[in-house]
């Protein structure tokens, strides 16, 4: 059934003129699954919502829709091997049961929570948790506009929208295996170098995916093909 249903999927990945994609990460698989280009246009932050706030608690925060790939069960265990540091967390899905078993003692379970107490984690954290390989992932850029830091899985959409400690303004820091001990050594890593983390320089960075941004640029996107379908059709009429 897969092979008919691959074959239905390559043929009508054909019939688009142009593609999108949501990261340079995305544009790849495309490449590979249809070998076709993408253009790539990042996904819209409500920068406005998500603003700097309260100043800073001792505490960490993750948060997702709980299904298994975005690996939150693996970050919670990385902090109750560590109980000098708090970790919230925050979600809610099929995961949800399995994910609250695993809290308790340093690591809080919320659950599900309006925006507005999402954004208010989000602003006293001292960082934000991602475990998952997305194709963009939009949690992390909330944070940074939060003026949070971000630790997350060095791979997928996240290598783009968080500065490593190698770059001249850093926003975060990555761990190379979605496994216990790499959160671990990647929390210390980001403790032994917080002060090189500044609010204003995750702001900036977050506003990188701002709404406008991505209303400028999606318009243009969509002006150009329209430009190129009026010119060849107006070439064929000619013809």
């Amino acid at each position: 059934l897969l092979y008919y249903i691959r074959t239905w999927d390559r043929r009508a990945a054909r019939r688009p003129d142009r593609l999108l994609a949501s990261s340079h990460f995305s544009a790849r698989r495309i490449e590979k699954a249809y070998q076709r280009p993408s253009t790539v246009i990042h996904p819209p932050v409500n920068t406005e919502y998500y603003v700097p706030g309260p100043p800073k608690d001792d505490i960490f925060v993750t948060a997702a829709r709980l299904v298994p790939y975005k690996r939150v069960d693996l970050i919670v265990q990385a902090f109750r091997q560590m109980p000098d540091k708090k970790l919230f967390v925050i979600g809610d899905g099929p995961e949800a049961a399995r994910i609250r078993r695993l809290c308790g003692g340093n690591v809080v379970w919320l659950g599900y929570q309006p925006d507005e107490v999402l954004r208010d984690h989000l602003q006293r954290a001292r960082a934000f948790l991602f475990a998952a390989r997305e194709d963009f992932g939009i949690l992390p850029v909330e944070a940074q506009a939060c003026g949070t830091p971000v630790i997350a899985f060095g791979e997928g959409g996240a290598t783009e929208t968080v500065s490593g400690p190698e770059a001249g303004a850093p926003t975060g820091v990555f761990f190379s295996a979605q496994t216990v001990p790499a959160i671990c050594d990647a929390v210390r890593d980001f403790e032994r170098g917080r002060a090189s983390f500044s609010i204003a320089n995750c702001r900036r960075n977050a506003e990188r995916f701002s709404v406008a941004r991505f209303q400028r640029e999606f318009q243009s996107f969509v002006s150009a093909a329209w430009a190129e379908h009026e010119s060849t059709h107006t070439a064929r009429a000619a013809a």
